[in-house]
């Protein structure tokens, strides 16, 4: 209950700092690092360590305490481990690069777009 909590602040935190192609992935059972992944895009580095911030802030004002975050400065890639949830925020193309979705997904389950 609580996870569908946090996914649902980090998802309204994400769209509201405009956030683009926002995916959310189940990774319950598949993993140990949680029970969702959430990935999104930012314009720049500059809107990537913006709405960075603006979820960090916003998780620990809902009492998810403070999250483990790695990328922040650079703001090209921003890993933000929630517990629950585990938040990518990219640049376009350095997702494009990565393609982390792919990794994640199985061929019968697909991403989920937030919107």
């Amino acid at each position: 209950m609580a996870a569908l909590r946090q996914l649902e602040l980090v998802r309204e935190s994400l769209a509201d700092s405009k956030a683009e192609d926002i995916v959310h992935i189940d990774i319950a059972g598949k993993s140990a690092l949680g029970d969702h992944m959430v990935v999104a895009s930012g314009r720049s580095n500059r809107h990537v360590s913006a709405m960075c911030d603006h979820l960090i802030r916003d998780l620990k004002n809902a009492g998810f305490g403070a999250p483990q975050v790695e990328g922040l400065e650079a703001g090209d890639w921003v890993l933000i481990d929630a517990g629950d949830v585990i938040i990518h925020v990219f640049r376009p193309e350095i997702r494009d690069f990565y393609n982390i979705e792919k990794m994640w997904q199985t061929p019968d389950i697909d991403g989920e777009k937030l919107h």
